[in-house]
């Protein structure tokens, strides 16, 4: 069996450039090569490195061993809540404030509004699945109708988390790692995500501006989403109106690469969270912040949620970057990824079977469609 040992690195820089980080312009953004690759088709050299890698560590479904305190170590199937549950004080002091909820038939939104004022939440909030995926069935709730109406739609039976929202206008994915024999880890990547939205010029209807736009397009394709804003209004010039709660791809959000925005203090800041936190040690920190300079002192951000081994490199879709370049930094977290798995599985953890692992897939795929739509 190969040696698990590997040295945390930073990826190695790429001379191209840089995605301006404030993203204020009239011009449409640009959609990535990797992004216009067919999902079926970017998948391909995955799997293929996927397997050859689970020939080399003799498993196949390995990285279910990365985190051991979490349902297939975060690959596929995890509720949000067991992470929020590892945590000690430290790190959810640094966790936006939540309630869950089991839903049944039973369930009304008097009983939700109770749990909220039990737990200091006020409108507006932000309701979720605790088993969720890509910005699915996240919504923005204003008020008791919309929490009633949620509520009533929410599949029976499941778990909804309705957490503080988070007002600050940045959003980031802070890639963390730590292999288990080290006493420290560090980050990985960082993915800056700009919501979808557009710069009114004074004449044409948020749906022109949309239309002439081939990434905001997607919003008005997707069936599990539903778009709040007027199509028909016309923005005032300069006039910046956001589309969507999420800043998923999916709906027309932009995923550029803010790995050279990791200094020593967040570097510091997010390896004691994720010590914080029993088990954990690959990841991403799905965060919002009050500004750059904040965040790279380590401080100013707050946790919306965490994902596990199953997080995707996101920071790769930079349209900055090439098909071969965006794959190369997906490759290096596959690697790193089987490596602390390896390392876990000789202390005894040992990874799920295949029959298990898409058991958990197909039942978060049939759940997905059932949620509310996003917003």
């Amino acid at each position: 069996m190969p040696s698990s040992k590997v040295t945390l690195n930073h990826p190695l820089p790429l001379k191209v450039k840089s995605w301006p980080l404030r993203l204020v312009k009239r011009s449409p953004q640009p959609v990535g090569r990797f992004e216009c690759l067919p999902k079926w088709l970017n998948c391909i050299p995955l799997v293929a490195q996927w397997l050859w890698l689970s020939m080399r560590y003799g498993s196949v479904t390995l990285p279910s061993s990365a985190n051991p305190r979490i349902t297939c170590g975060g690959m596929v199937g995890e509720g949000k809540l067991e992470y929020f549950d590892g945590m000690g004080a430290l790190a959810k002091s640094y966790t936006a404030e939540y309630v869950a909820i089991i839903i049944n038939d039973s369930t009304t939104v008097h009983e939700a509004m109770i749990q909220m004022q039990a737990n200091h939440l006020h409108f507006p909030i932000i309701a979720k699945p605790n088993v969720g995926w890509c910005g699915y069935g996240v919504r923005l709730i204003s008020n008791p109708h919309e929490l009633e109406k949620y509520v009533d739609t929410f599949p029976k039976g499941q778990t909804l988390i309705l957490q503080r929202y988070l007002p600050e206008a940045g959003e980031a994915g802070l890639f963390y790692a730590r292999h288990p024999d080290e006493t420290t880890g560090r980050l990985i990547g960082i993915t800056l995500r700009y919501f979808p939205q557009v710069i009114g010029d004074g004449v044409h209807t948020i749906q022109q501006l949309i239309a002439a736009d081939q990434r905001l397009r997607r919003i008005e394709h997707n069936t599990l989403h539903e778009s709040d804003f007027d199509p028909n209004a016309i923005p005032a010039d300069g006039n910046i109106v956001r589309l969507a709660t999420i800043g998923s791809t999916r709906v027309g959000g932009l995923y550029c690469d803010g790995s050279d925005q990791i200094t020593a203090e967040l570097d510091k800041a997010v390896d004691a969270i994720a010590q914080d936190m029993k088990g954990f040690y690959i990841g991403r920190f799905d965060v919002r912040y009050e500004s750059l300079e904040q965040l790279r002192a380590g401080t100013g951000f707050a946790i919306m949620e965490v994902n596990g081994s199953g997080s995707e490199s996101i920071h790769a879709w930079d349209p900055k970057y090439s098909i071969a370049q965006s794959y190369s930094i997906i490759f290096s977290k596959q690697r790193l990824l089987f490596a602390i798995s390896a390392a876990n599985r000789s202390k005894g953890h040992a990874p799920i079977g295949l029959r298990a692992l898409a058991r958990l897939h197909f039942h978060q795929q049939k759940l997905i469609k059932r949620y509310p739509l996003s917003n």
